[in-house]
């Protein structure tokens, strides 16, 4: 058990070591996140900490809970810095389907039918950050989803019980900064050409 804890604590730190530069890169203008997105993952990540946690995830979850209360900051952080918002029509619907299935979570007394309904809202999160990545990939940090896929690695081995409900998230979005990761690096490259 104290093994499972020790994890929980290297995967706070990776989101500590991640989102410290992040912020301050978005503090100093060089990052520009997408305020839609760190909309949807905050909220989304809270609602997952309270579904792993009623399903024995212990420790592991620990990490989770976190980052959900760090990604709000990031939000209004990203809101208040940023000084060009750009929302369109699509963004605001991806917002909106993602939020709207938040009060799904509580009505299905399943932590799984939870899990996959906030996993599902989690990814939609990701389409905004996506779309401005590939227009602009210079304005995300390659890093930050690096050490997320790293600090999500972590947190699985930090689970104390193993079932779908307790991975299903730490794994999509691990797969997810992945895929983020492959656009910016591909559209850096083509950027550079």
């Amino acid at each position: 058990m104290i093994a499972k804890e020790i994890l929980a604590i290297v995967a706070i730190i990776l989101t500590c070591i991640g989102f410290l530069p992040y912020i301050r890169s978005i503090l100093l203008g060089t990052i520009k996140p997408h305020v839609i997105s760190w909309v949807i993952w905050g909220s989304v990540t809270v609602f997952v900490f309270f579904a792993q946690v009623s399903d024995g995830g212990g420790a592991g979850a620990w990490p989770i809970g976190f980052t959900g209360v760090i990604s709000i900051l990031v939000a209004f952080i990203a809101y208040f810095k940023t000084s060009v918002i750009h929302i369109d029509k699509l963004d605001w619907f991806f917002l909106l389907l993602a939020l709207s299935s938040l009060p799904l979570w509580s009505y299905t007394s399943n932590p799984l039918w939870a899990v996959v309904i906030l996993t599902t809202s989690e990814v939609l999160g990701f389409i905004p950050t996506i779309r401005k990545a590939y227009i602009r990939p210079f304005e995300e940090s390659l890093l930050f989803f690096i050490i997320f896929s790293m600090r999500n690695t972590v947190s699985i081995l930090a689970l104390e019980n193993y079932t779908l409900t307790t991975l299903l998230f730490p794994v999509t979005t691990t797969i997810a900064c992945l895929t983020l990761i492959i656009i910016v690096i591909s559209r850096r490259s083509v950027a550079h050409r």
